[in-house]
Order: structure tokens, then C-alpha cells, then sequence
């Protein structure tokens, strides 16, 4: 019963995560789902990026914690269009939670919209909201063995960004291991070795999402 309630729930959220996705096709919005652990970095990643990209793309944020809002005032400071999703104990946002907010946005003016899911290493891969890509942050700090413990978040993602590597010379993290045991899992990943602090590394990512974005553009005239 408990396998067939949970395929249940997947099953419904996908189809409310098609339709988001079809409408965001329809106004031609690039959508990313960003994910990581708590304190990875994701919105220092947000703030980074569009930092590099708003002279370019319009660009508005879902910001989704179980409580609180102050990564949404974050946000906000930057003058960037930004709603928050509490969800108030669920360890991820889903399709419907999406859904919900989406009449608060104005979509004909909104080339990339990021969402920062809740910090959650499980969770957040198996449910899609309507995004064009996942993206997953795993931290320095956070230790090499992520991928293992873990492999659904880097089977899910097309993009893997390895945060704080300004730390590397303060903790134990073999580079090689995560990337060699990432590609074991997603061969097709590609991952871009960061500093959102000290901002190395930083235009790789903002190239290759310019890349992902332009592609998507070119194929709804």
C-alpha cells in the first residue's frame, strides 16, 4: 500500500509539472530547479548568477524553505522579481506549490526563472516542479562521498557545481573521487569547480547555462 500511494503521489505531481512546464514553454521561460544539502550555497549561486546574467536575460526566483524568508529578502534587494514558498515541514516544493505562485509572476516577462528548493539531499530529485533542468550544488565541506550516499540528486541532474573551493586547503575533500564517482552515476553531468565567495569558476557556469538557454530560445520563434 505504501509503494502504491507514493507512486500515487509521484504520478500526480507529474502531471501538475507537465502543465507547468507547457506553460512556461508557451511564454517562453527557461526554468532551473536548484538544489543541494542546507548551507551548500544555493543562494549565493542565485545572487551570483544574476549578477552575471541580468544584463542579458530577465530573470525572477522561487524561493522555497520550510519556514522563514529571508533568502526571498535576499533576493529582493537585488531588485529581481522573487516569491517565497513556505512549505511548512515538506522537505521539497512541488509541482502544485509551483502552480499556486504562478499567477503572482508576470511570465511574459521572465526569460529564466531559478528555483531554489528546500536544502535537501532526497527529496527534491524525485519531484519535478516543470523545470527544463535540474541543478545540484554539493559543497566542500559537505565531504567526497555525496555521490554515493546520494545518487539520485547527480542521476537527475544536468549539472553539478562544487561549491567553496576556496575551502579546499581546510577540508577533506578529493576532488577526484566526487567528480570520478559523479560520472559513474551521470556521465553526461557537467560540472563546474566554483568559489561563489572569491566568484572562480563562476563564468564556466554562466556560459554553459547561456548555451542551455539560447538552445531553448531557438527552438520557440
Amino acid at each position: 500500500m505504501l509503494v502504491r500511494t507514493v507512486t500515487n503521489i509521484l504520478d500526480a505531481n507529474n502531471r501538475i509539472a507537465r502543465d507547468n512546464r507547457a506553460l512556461f514553454d508557451e511564454k517562453k521561460v527557461f526554468v532551473i530547479n536548484l538544489m543541494s544539502s542546507p548551507g551548500a550555497g544555493k543562494t549565493s549561486l542565485v545572487e551570483r548568477t544574476i549578477d552575471g546574467l541580468r544584463d542579458r536575460y530577465r530573470i525572477a526566483v522561487i524561493e522555497g524553505d520550510i519556514q522563514d524568508s529571508f533568502d526571498a529578502e535576499r533576493i529582493a534587494k537585488l531588485g529581481i522579481p522573487v516569491i517565497q514558498i513556505n512549505t511548512g515541514g515538506a522537505c521539497h516544493i512541488d509541482g502544485n506549490m509551483v502552480q499556486e505562485i504562478l499567477p503572482n509572476f508576470d511570465l511574459g516577462a521572465i526569460d529564466l526563472l531559478i528555483t531554489e528548493n528546500v536544502g535537501n539531499l532526497v527529496c527534491p530529485a524525485e519531484f519535478n516542479v516543470g523545470e527544463n533542468i535540474k541543478v545540484m550544488i554539493l559543497s566542500t565541506p559537505e565531504g567526497d562521498d555525496k555521490p554515493r550516499k546520494y545518487p539520485l540528486m547527480f542521476e537527475k541532474s544536468a549539472a553539478l557545481i562544487i561549491n567553496k573551493m576556496d575551502l579546499m586547503a581546510h577540508v577533506s575533500f578529493n576532488i577526484d573521487k566526487a567528480i570520478k564517482d559523479s560520472l559513474i552515476i551521470n556521465r553526461n553531468l557537467s560540472i563546474f569547480q566554483v568559489s561563489c565567495k572569491t566568484q572562480a569558476g563562476l563564468e564556466q557556469w554562466f556560459e554553459w547555462l547561456r548555451d542551455r538557454m539560447n538552445d531553448f530560445f531557438a527552438r520557440r520563434p
